[in-house]
């Protein structure tokens, strides 16, 4: 039994009903098997309809929602997404349409799939683009099979390692280990960016690729990244940029430029879906030309005005996933990028850089950044428990749900102690940032005059401070 079957029962009243049905004709007996037939009635609370939607509202108003508070999950981009693109997506023709219907069925459907190609393509740089992977760590997988297939292409059959920048997201070693991959873990400097001469030491003739995360999750751009490029190159190796935090060069620069040769973007966040519980995702991979024939297909194809999905290509890795991909997202995103100008779509990007310079200006005396120079669109900022009676992340964290706001990310990146991830994106308005802001102050100045009252929190929720270590060994996944 979950909790809100809980609730429900203990709000049921006998013989209250929202809903009367009208008496059978027949008993049940005369339609099913005596074995079918229930021993006794099932256990269903008794509730008048009014009832039922004010329980439901209520619960709805206990969850934290984009809709309601402020998201500042760090390389989550919990931006506002508008309402308008949700609409579109639904339209019958696009909503309604048979996932197996045949091509000339669905020719308005597979005309947009193939214009967001093109346009992320012109974003990008890059050659051409897939839209089959269903996230980022998806897209991540794709990318590395892609890779496999070029270097198997060359006969180059030594490349069994892929290196990683420790700034780098936790999916990318997961994704290389997946694709059949050894994983080495590239360092960073003090300034937070990837150490030369640790990554030129580590390349060679076993190196298949070198995955970043661009900008890192601190929140920072690698300056080096052209030299990087050039540096795995000329090693015989592929340089994979993870484009989750994307949103920060939106306009403002393109990836091939860099020299990358696969990248991956996350539809569901920087382009008008809904991250996380309001999903599904969407990741699609890009690729340089010389690695185009390796995506996965079906492909799609335009001759004459007319679109088709191609099933068969040669050098392809094969099918990702079922279908086309997650199309709702995809359409979603087109009528975002159609919505916006070439100058708006570099103002979201600097908006967002401004936001989070914002927060991390504001809360910089108090907690202290990882790296103390301005950032992209996300800050990190620790917090330091042997000056605040202990106070730590996880604190801030339970406490700042107190002052009606969902936690940043925290103890992320790993290479950061007692790490809080802020990234407020280019949709939050300065008023918001501003009771951020003092909510974080206050929780710092709590720390030092009432410090148990931050170790307690939260105290206004109705699950109060859990015993996270506990939950994590024995998890309850059960009510009842």
């Amino acid at each position: 039994m979950n909790l809100s079957e809980k609730i429900s029962i203990e709000k049921s009243v006998p013989g209250r009903r929202g809903l009367v049905f009208a008496k059978a004709a027949k008993p049940a007996s005369a339609y099913l098997p005596a074995g079918a037939l229930r021993k006794a009635p099932p256990r269903l609370p008794e509730m008048g309809e009014f009832e039922v939607v004010r329980h439901y509202t209520r619960l709805s108003r206990l969850n934290f929602c984009l809709d309601t508070h402020l998201y500042p999950l760090g390389s989550c981009t919990m931006k506002y997404n508008p309402r308008a693109n949700e609409e579109i997506a639904a339209l019958d023709g696009f909503a309604g349409a048979h996932p197996c219907a045949p091509d000339s069925a669905v020719q308005g459907t597979l005309e947009v799939l193939h214009r967001l190609e093109k346009l992320l393509c012109e974003l990008t740089g890059l050659a051409a683009f897939t839209l089959q992977p269903a996230a980022g760590a998806h897209g991540e997988f794709t990318g590395i099979l892609v890779a496999a297939a070029y270097h198997r292409s060359r006969k180059d059959r030594k490349r069994v390692e892929i290196l990683v920048a420790d700034s780098s997201h936790g999916t990318n070693p997961a994704s290389a280990a997946l694709g059949g991959f050894s994983v080495r873990t590239v360092a960073s400097r003090p300034d937070g960016r990837l150490d030369m001469e640790a990554l030129k030491a580590a390349l060679g003739p076993q190196t298949a690729m070198v995955m970043l995360t661009v900008p890192n999750t601190l929140g920072l751009f690698e300056g080096q990244i052209r030299q990087i490029a050039d540096a795995a190159h000329a090693a015989g190796a592929l340089l994979y940029m993870d484009g989750a935090n994307f949103n920060a060069l939106l306009g403002l620069a393109k990836p091939a430029d860099f020299g990358v040769d696969i990248l991956h973007l996350n539809l569901h966040k920087s382009f008008s879906t809904p991250h996380g519980g309001g999903g599904p995702g969407s990741g699609p991979v890009g690729v340089a030309a010389a690695l185009e024939k390796f995506l996965p297909v079906p492909r799609i194809a335009e001759k004459g005005g007319t679109f088709a999905l191609q099933a068969k290509a040669a050098g392809s890795i094969g099918r990702m996933r079922s279908f086309a991909g997650n199309t709702g997202v995809a359409i979603k995103a087109y009528a975002y990028l159609r919505g916006h100008g070439a100058e708006t779509l570099r103002s979201i990007a600097e908006n967002a850089i401004l936001n989070a310079n914002y927060a991390r200006a504001k809360l910089k005396d108090l907690f202290p950044p990882a790296v103390d120079e301005p950032c992209m669109h996300e800050c990190v900022l620790r917090t330091e428990p042997e000056k605040t009676n202990g106070l730590k992340t996880l604190d801030v964290a339970k406490r700042l749900l107190d002052h009606g706001f969902y936690a940043p990310t925290i103890y992320f990146p790993l290479i950061v102690h007692e790490a809080i991830m802020i990234e407020p994106t280019e949709t939050e308005t300065k008023e918001t940032l501003d009771a951020f802001v003092a909510a974080l102050r206050a929780i710092h100045a709590e720390a030092l005059a009432d410090p148990e009252k931050v170790h307690a929190a939260p105290h206004t929720l109705p699950v109060k401070r859990l015993d996270e270590l506990g939950a994590a060994r024995n998890p309850n996944v059960a009510w009842g």
